[in-house]
């Protein structure tokens, strides 16, 4: 496939032609119907993601971005194949609606491992790797899956690394909890400002979640300062947490220290 899938005029303007695929003119699959591009949206999501350059946005907010999706998806399996397979893509937009697909078309684990291995050298922001989701997990995928992001949170990558650690949190910290795998967000050590946030979210949602065993890495000050206090600091933001929860927290916080992420 050639030229960006959101070319424009495309999917992402208002109105659109009826869907299509149409290779001749370095154009991707459109979707007609759904007015898109939002200027005000755009300008938003450039704030939040300051590393991506915003001439590769257009301001697509995900319940159109998830209908596009049903639109492609009638148009067959072949034209959304090539997309995946159009790597790497040029815009914003693009990336989303790829970490969309992968758990669309991908049905098991195996596949999906294949598909992310692919995708994720490419990932450039914390948007998109947030957005990927994995099809449910039995117990024999729940294994080969924590083995993977166990192998990814080692890689070079920082949004790799970011990707593995939640995905840990969002798959593991229920019934398939264990305490050893705190300890493989712990042994993350990045210069990093969104791979150590997300190890502070994922710290975060288990003191809510898993309350004991993850207080006692606190207690014990396994974690460096930043991402102890910080830690501290958005678990007591929560409403996840009760008050007697917080006021033991607090009384965690380590001495101030210089942010140098």
């Amino acid at each position: 496939m050639t030229g960006p899938f959101f070319s424009a005029p495309g999917p992402f303007r208002q109105g659109g032609a009826h869907a299509h695929h149409d290779c001749r003119h370095g154009e991707g699959p459109r979707a007609s119907g759904i007015p898109l591009a939002a200027p005000d949206y755009k300008a938003f999501n450039a704030k939040l993601i300051p590393n991506i350059d915003p001439a590769t946005m257009l301001g697509v907010r995900m319940p159109q971005l998830r209908a596009l999706v049903k639109q492609l998806r009638r148009g067959g399996l072949r034209v959304l194949g090539e997309f995946l397979d159009d790597l790497p893509h040029r815009r914003f937009g693009e990336n989303m609606l790829h970490a969309i697909l992968i758990a669309d078309l991908h049905p098991s684990i195996t596949e999906t491992i294949a598909a992310l291995s692919r995708f994720l050298p490419y990932a450039d922001n914390w948007a998109v790797t947030d957005t990927i989701r994995v099809p449910p997990l039995s117990d024999a995928d729940a294994r080969i899956w924590l083995d993977q992001l166990e192998r990814w949170m080692h890689v070079d990558h920082p949004y790799t690394v970011r990707y593995a650690a939640v995905a840990l949190m969002t798959d593991f910290l229920d019934e398939r909890f264990a305490a050893a795998q705190l300890r493989l967000v712990e042994a993350i050590r990045r210069d990093d400002y969104y791979v150590n946030m997300a190890r502070t979210w994922y710290f975060a949602t288990a003191l809510a979640k898993q309350w004991e065993d993850t207080l006692l890495l606190l207690e014990q000050r396994r974690l460096d300062a930043w991402t102890h206090n910080k830690t501290i600091q958005k678990t007591c933001e929560s409403y996840r947490v009760p008050a007697e929860h917080k006021t033991l927290l607090r009384s965690l916080r380590l001495p101030r220290v210089q942010n140098t992420l």
